[in-house]
């Protein structure tokens, strides 16, 4: 019996998941700031121009936020795709949170790093969120 689509889908995308080094996801981290930077200020712009939208206007000054709206995120979706196609997960995009996978002792880990860190510092499992971070010296041991 096959399996459901859904659940081939999410193998296969396991399987083809990029891991990384931490000197691999360091030597991509500059690249991958200048995304985050851009994820996190064009979150914030649609965020402000959703919050208009709240407000009762006059059609014209409605449509034109609308049409700012779609194409703020629109570009959102475009930098999302970027960290995407280099291999990175996208975690908040107000905090500009990402995660590299990454292995350790045979098992997938995440790499994390937060906007405004200045280098990768910390590891979590994949269960574990950002209050499950650790330093990555201890990956080292």
């Amino acid at each position: 019996m096959a399996a459901p689509k859904s659940w081939s889908s999410d193998v296969a995308a396991v399987r083809r998941r990029k891991h990384f080094t931490l000197d691999e996801a360091h030597r991509a981290l500059p690249l991958v700031k200048q995304i985050v930077t851009d994820i996190v200020r064009t979150h914030d712009r649609a965020s402000n121009l959703h919050a208009q939208l709240e407000h009762r206007l006059p059609a014209p000054q409605r449509g034109e936020l609308e049409t700012n709206l779609e194409k703020t995120v629109d570009r959102l979706n475009d930098l999302v795709d970027e960290l995407k196609d280099i291999g990175v997960e996208l975690k908040d995009y107000r905090l500009g949170l990402i995660d590299f996978v990454g292995k350790h002792e045979g098992r997938e880990i995440y790499l994390c790093w937060k906007l405004g860190e200045p280098a990768i510092e910390h590891w979590h499992e994949l269960q574990d969120g950002i209050a499950g971070r650790q330093p990555v010296s201890l990956l080292a041991r």
